[in-house]
């Protein structure tokens, strides 16, 4: 699995630079890391810094343990990642690379499911970072990390996460395959 190395962390502040590039919001509910709580987020028109939670749609590598990081918290009992990464075939056929891309929505949705999925869930802290643009086989497209009391929330919490961003988020995917065809999926 070739999910980056580089601290998402460090992503979504770029991005918050960058214009553009990418859309990020924070929200949650507890306390943020301290390296969390200086973030800058200029005039981003999605919203504020709010504690503890992440969601971001970023052109960038994501890096799934850097999302633990985000919401590992002393008090949760529970530490759940996801990371969803390009694979290299798809109903028989060889996938060369995929890509991805967004409506200029999608990062507010993504906040909009991470704070129902916290609420839903009675959760400490989210993460969810969806990539855009051209993933090879092995790169993460979807990665989250969840932090509850307890791991049957955190466990359940995250499946709900990765299938509300899949259904809602306004993300399209076209794969390309090893002989030049190309395929929209779940695209409008």
């Amino acid at each position: 699995m070739k999910c980056a190395s580089d601290s998402t962390l460090a992503a979504v502040e770029s991005s918050q630079r960058n214009a553009g590039r990418a859309w990020g919001v924070l929200v949650d509910a507890a306390a943020p890391p301290p390296e969390a709580r200086d973030l800058p987020i200029d005039d981003a028109p999605r919203g504020a810094l709010i504690p503890g939670v992440t969601a971001d749609v970023t052109d960038r590598p994501i890096d799934a343990e850097a999302l633990a990081r985000l919401v590992a918290r002393d008090h949760a009992g529970a530490l759940v990642t996801f990371a969803g990464v390009v694979r290299d075939h798809d109903h028989g056929s060889s996938v060369d690379h995929l890509e991805y891309s967004a409506h200029p929505s999608a990062a507010a949705l993504m906040r909009q499911i991470a704070e129902e999925v916290v609420a839903d869930f009675g959760l400490d802290a989210l993460a969810v970072t969806h990539r855009v643009g051209r993933l090879e086989v092995g790169d993460c497209a979807l990665a989250a990390a969840v932090s509850s009391a307890h791991r049957a929330e955190a466990f359940a919490a995250t499946a709900a996460l990765v299938d509300r961003v899949k259904q809602r988020v306004p993300v399209w995917k076209r794969q390309v395959f090893a002989d030049g065809t190309s395929q929209w999926v779940n695209s409008p």
